[in-house]
């Protein structure tokens, strides 16, 4: 009976003893993760990317004003025929060329008053003004700027000048937006990963991501904080950058 007594006792003992040491890992390993949870470290992941236009246009535009419209729709006409025939001519396919719908102005007035030597006087001005669009299309990016230069000169020479400026259409932001965004967030592991190993930690989960607004710079569109901005017009970097909360484990 004594013997069966003390065994009991030995088993309840060792039972609470294992329990209380139990009990006391647990209580460890919440006060680790509960701490380990205090642990971040916050990173910027950097993308850029260059984007080339897909294709280019060449925007022509002229205007004509004067007090006799069907005078001013005819000098209009003629000089749009000619500007036309001077493109096909220089390898311009007629199909690739688009005319806007002519513009007219009427201020119905021939005159307008503007005060001088402190008084109100009638100045003469143009009663119509026309204005006439032509857009010739290219896939030929790269030499759209050569290309813009002849005409102008040209037309110049023909006395057939024009306000004369080239544009270029890009891909989609959408369509490289996840190849930006996966790139920003690769770079962004990388910097964690360099931190937890100076840190002599390892790098957990995220714990929040942010993505920065992408910004696109080029040629006619400056940004400061991009480097090494293309100098071609047809180019254009798209930058973002994400900002990632990582644990520290």
């Amino acid at each position: 009976m004594k013997k069966q007594s003390l065994s009991k006792s030995f088993i309840i003992a060792f039972s609470l003893f294992f329990g209380l040491v139990l009990l006391g890992f647990f209580i460890f390993k919440g006060l680790k993760t509960f701490s380990d949870k205090d642990r971040v470290v916050t990173v910027k992941g950097l993308a850029e990317m260059n984007m080339t236009a897909t294709s280019a246009s060449i925007e022509l535009n002229f205007s004509f004003s004067g007090d006799h419209l069907q005078e001013l729709i005819r000098r209009t006409d003629d000089k749009k025929n000619a500007i036309i025939s001077y493109l096909t001519e220089n390898g311009f396919d007629k199909n690739d060329i688009t005319i806007q719908n002519m513009g007219v102005t009427d201020l119905q007035k021939y005159y307008e008053t503007v005060w001088r030597n402190d008084e109100q006087v009638p100045v003469k001005i143009d009663r119509y003004t026309i204005v006439q669009s032509l857009t010739v299309r290219s896939t030929d990016v790269k030499n759209t700027e050569d290309k813009t230069a002849k005409i102008r000169l040209d037309l110049a020479s023909k006395d057939l000048t024009s306000n004369i400026y080239t544009a270029y259409d890009f891909p989609d932001l959408n369509s490289i937006k996840p190849e930006l965004i996966a790139e920003s967030t690769k770079n962004a592991r990388i910097a964690g990963e360099q931190f937890a190993n100076d840190s002599q930690a390892k790098l957990g989960k995220i714990k929040t991501a942010s993505q920065g607004q992408i910004t696109i710079a080029g040629k006619y569109y400056y940004d400061e904080d991009l480097s090494d901005l293309p100098k071609e017009p047809y180019i254009q970097k798209a930058r973002v950058v994400s900002t990632i909360v990582f644990f520290l484990e």
